[in-house]
Order: C-alpha cells, then structure tokens, then sequence
C-alpha cells in the first residue's frame, strides 16, 4: 500500500512566500522551423511546490543545472512563470512591473551569487545604498545598514568603491542594499560560492543572525549540501528541474532517502573517507544529467539510478513518506519507498 507524504499544515500566520506547482519552460527560437514542427523548449522547472517561513531558512540543494537558480528568479518575480501560482502572505502575485513590482520588492529581495556584478562599478558604497533607501522610501541610514551587515566603522566604507572591498565585503554591501528594504522573505542565490572559502561561515553565520534578529523567511540556493545542513532548517533536493527530497535539515542530510541525494552527498569532499569508500559512490549511480529538452519519460533519475524498476521508466513517482529516525518529516520522491512497487520489481526478477 502507498504511503504518501503529508506535510504538516504551516501556520497562516507564519508563512511568507509559496509557490504551488511553479514550473517553468524557456522556448527555443529557431531561425528555420516549419509550420508543422512543434516549438521546442528547455524544462527548468517543474512543478515545484516550496514554502517560506518567517525565522526560517529552506535550502534548495542541487548539481549545476538543476533549476535551483531559475526558482529563486522565479520567486524574486524576474521571470516570469510558464505555470503555478507564487504566494505573498496567502495572496497571488501577478507583479508585472511599475509600482506593483516595486511593492512586491519591498517585500522580497534577492541577493546574487557574484557580489561584484550585481554592484556598479563606477558608483560607491553610499550611492548604492541611498539609492535603495530612496526607491524603497526607508528612514533607515547607510550607516545602519553597514552595521546591520557588520561592515564598521561604517564610515570607512562608504566612500569605497567595489573594486577596493574585498569579495566578502562586496556580499556583506549586496545584503545590506537588500535589508534597505525592509524585506520579510530574502532569496539568497548561492551567496558564498564566489567567496574564498576562509570568509565564507563568516557570511553564512551574518545571515544566520539576520534570521533572527529581523525574523527572515530566506531561501537558500546552495549546491553543497554540507552548508545546506549547518544553515537550513528545512531542505530541498532539486534534479533535472524537480524536487526529488525535502525534510528537515537533519533528516535530509543524515538519513538521505532517494539515490539522487545519496550521490550528492558520496559527492561532497570528506576528511574521514577512506579509499575504500569510494565503493559508496559506485554504489548510488553516475553518469550525466539529462536533457532538459527532451527529458525521460518517468522519474528523471533513472537512466543513473542503480536501483531503478520498471515502472520507475514510466511513471513520475509522487512524494512518499521516508524515514527520518526522528529528526522531522521527511519525503522522497522515489518508488523505492513504495512497497508495492518494489514488491512487484522483486517478483520479476525471482521469476
């Protein structure tokens, strides 16, 4: 018998942002394509169901080219959804741009991955940020913000430009040109990856604290599912445009249930694995991600997964309730966790 996964009810009161069925499909312009060719398009996203809470942080976890980017634009309102619903506080956004875009900004903002490209280089600390205090009408200064970001004294920073800070210290201005809003839910696209590794935590724990102090609903884009577990309370596994696992922090990346998050963790560098370990990575799969073009009929993971079945090829396997020892809920999007199923697979080999 199926057991489907049911997630417990959130509180009204302490959801931020959601998105329901979210999907996304880039079309593909080709120069020669006849009346009778259908129009191709990439697949990024696919029904992507998310929830951000307020004092909470949701990682999304995946490999390069998962989607997990194009949902945080998605959320953010820069792209314009193909399907599904995105949710302010219970309400639908149809944010089009002009003062409804602008409304929905100061409500949710987004921090880049490359904290140098997002800023202008021909202006300084100060012009970036009193310009958002402006556009968003806050009576905030620039140097609170400094301070909120731990940049002090904040007068030694607001005449510098980009090119003089250091690459954490350009993160730590993104993020405080981002609080110039005064947002409840902050999108944060893989905000350490471009650091050195030395400053990283640094940021991370910044984030962390602003949480806290400023009951943040942040969405965290990570593809190292290491920090996904020192950061999130709850985490996301993405694949080839879907989400394939989602759990508390702990349970995800402790008790990883489908083969996909088993892979990114055997993945992960350790300083305890020996070389015999290297058995584990065989073990859950390998190979290339699919084509977002013409992706696989069935679970998307198949043509890597080791323990791929029959129906695996066919039929998209739907949220299933996975062990999680007591570290919170926990689900998986996998027929393995599907007694019947495997029951049937078992059968077919004996026989």
């Amino acid at each position: 018998m199926t057991t489907s996964a049911k997630p417990t009810a959130p509180s009204t009161t302490d959801v931020v942002l959601e998105a329901v069925g979210l999907t996304k499909h880039f079309p593909i312009r080709r120069r020669l394509r006849t009346l009778f060719q259908p129009r191709r398009a990439v697949h990024a996203v696919e029904q992507v169901d998310l929830v951000l809470r307020k004092g909470r942080v949701t990682a999304m976890v995946g490999e390069s080219g998962s989607g997990k980017s194009t949902v945080a634009r998605l959320m953010a309102q820069l792209v314009k959804q193909t399907d599904g619903r995105i949710l302010l506080h219970g309400v639908p956004v149809h944010s089009t741009g002009g003062r409804r875009f602008r409304a929905y900004c100061r409500r949710v903002q987004m921090v880049f991955q490359d904290p140098f490209a997002s800023l202008n280089p021909i202006h300084t600390v100060r012009y970036h940020l009193t310009r958002a205090l402006k556009i968003h009408h806050s009576d905030t200064t620039e140097e609170e913000l400094l301070t909120r970001v731990s940049l002090t004294p904040p007068e030694r920073f607001l005449s510098k430009f980009p090119h003089e800070l250091s690459g954490g210290q350009r993160q730590r201005v993104a993020i405080a040109r981002a609080l110039a809003a005064g947002p409840e839910a902050l999108l944060a696209d893989e905000p350490v990856s471009m650091l050195d590794v030395s400053i990283r935590l640094g940021v991370l724990n910044l984030l962390r604290d602003l949480r806290d102090r400023l009951n943040l609903a942040i969405l965290y884009i990570t593809h190292d599912i290491a920090s996904a577990r020192y950061f999130a309370d709850e985490v996301l596994v993405m694949y080839a445009g879907q989400v394939v696992e989602g759990g508390s922090g702990e349970a995800v990346t402790q008790h990883a249930a489908h083969p996909y998050t088993r892979l990114l963790i055997a993945s992960a560098p350790d300083p305890d694995r020996i070389a015999g370990a290297e058995a584990d990575v065989v073990d859950v799969g390998g190979g290339e991600p699919p084509s977002l073009i013409a992706p696989p009929d069935g679970c998307r993971f198949h043509p890597r997964c080791p323990h791929a079945m029959a129906r695996c090829t066919t039929e998209a396997p739907p949220r299933l309730a996975a062990e999680s020892n007591g570290d919170g809920p926990h689900w998986a999007a996998c027929w393995l966790y599907d007694q019947k199923t495997v029951a049937e697979a078992a059968e077919e080999v004996s026989g």
